[in-house]
């Protein structure tokens, strides 16, 4: 079981430090929350049957790839990641150049979770139709798998149309950093089976994991993608190596954890998480 820090829960103040005390502890990996911009006005959630935004809309928001780097320089072997970025709302040169430079800058430590996004008004901010936003996903994703791995790339389609281009250097990872693709719907899912590297979701637990878990290996087997690599990455709670043994049992590869109630307290219950669950 891969661990994962949780940077969306805890005061912003203290991404630094618990970036480098996670890499001094042996944690896997960080993931860094991300919106381009919040509407003072929202509705709808990323979670399953809310309808209130979990977040309110003067809530601190960085730039995750510029961020990221800096946490990069500060540390050695924990790996870097985005839960998630809505790359559906950048041209996929800007995303395709955020993701190489990071993943060059930090030796090939990148984990690239991203999203259909769930805030309407967010796209409308920005000009964009919420409507097609899983269409536009898919294209941008595409285009940044060609641009990470091909020598010339060309591409004519219904968002982005762009003569013949070449980007170096190519990420350290190959063919790309590990795509995360994140969202509960079924038509997240399918996204995952058919493009991702992995799927990457919200709080579970061991026995809410089943379906979402048993879709995929449905949705991989259909799409013919058994064989390859794929992550299956959630949040959710675990205190003793019996729940470990679960979560591992129910499928899944990577939990992201905040084992503390208040961020002031994130270090100390990080030390405390390492000690028991960690192997040393």
């Amino acid at each position: 079981m891969k661990f994962g820090i949780a940077l969306g829960r805890v005061h912003h103040r203290h991404f630094e430090e618990i970036t480098v005390e996670a890499d001094r502890l042996g944690f896997e990996s960080v993931w860094f929350p991300e919106h381009l911009v919040l509407p003072t006005a929202m509705s709808s959630s990323p979670h399953p049957g809310h309808d209130h935004p979990p977040i309110p809309p003067d809530v601190p928001v960085y730039e995750p790839f510029a961020y990221l780097a800096y946490l990069a320089g500060r540390t050695e072997r924990i790996r870097l990641g985005t839960h998630v970025y809505n790359l559906g709302l950048r041209h996929p040169f800007i995303a395709a150049r955020a993701v190489q430079t990071l993943d060059v800058v930090s030796r090939g430590r990148v984990e690239f979770g991203i999203g259909a996004s769930w805030l309407a008004q967010e796209w409308e901010a920005v000009g964009l139709d919420f409507h097609t936003r899983g269409r536009r996903l898919d294209e941008a994703l595409a285009i940044c798998k060609r641009l990470w791995t091909e020598e010339v790339i060309e591409h004519h389609g219904e968002f982005f149309d762009f003569a013949p281009v070449m980007f170096e250097p190519k990420p350290v990872q190959r063919p790309w950093p590990a795509i995360h693709v994140g969202g509960e719907s079924d038509a997240a899912l399918r996204r995952a089976a058919r493009l991702g590297d992995g799927w990457i979701g919200i709080t579970h637990t061991p026995e809410s994991i089943g379906r979402p878990v048993t879709m995929l290996r449905q949705l991989r087997e259909d799409a013919g993608r058994t064989a390859e690599r794929f992550e299956v990455t959630v949040g959710g709670p675990v205190t003793t190596p019996d729940a470990v043994a679960r979560w591992a049992a129910a499928g899944v590869d990577r939990l992201i954890v905040a084992p503390w109630e208040r961020s002031i307290d994130a270090v100390a219950g990080m030390r405390h998480f390492a000690d028991a669950l960690l192997p040393h």
